[in-house]
């Protein structure tokens, strides 16, 4: 793993975003990713955009949509 701080370019960079692509697309959130590689969200968030994940909607899993009684 690459260590916090540290400029990642090149192979290496190409291996951080398909680890952390398959990472999200198994579930984890952009801010648990960020937190286990000591990276920011928006590094994080970047990395997914040029791994072409489909990124999830802000807000988690929002479950059925409520009825408003009336």
């Amino acid at each position: 793993m690459v260590r916090k701080y540290q400029r990642v370019s090149g192979a290496e960079r190409e291996e951080l975003k398909a680890e952390l692509k398959r990472r999200y697309l198994d579930g984890e959130s952009i801010r648990a990713l960020s937190i286990s590689t000591g990276r920011s969200y928006g590094f994080v968030h970047r990395l997914l955009e040029e791994a072409g994940a489909p990124l999830r909607p802000r807000g988690g899993n929002q479950g059925p949509a409520r009825v408003a009684a009336g």
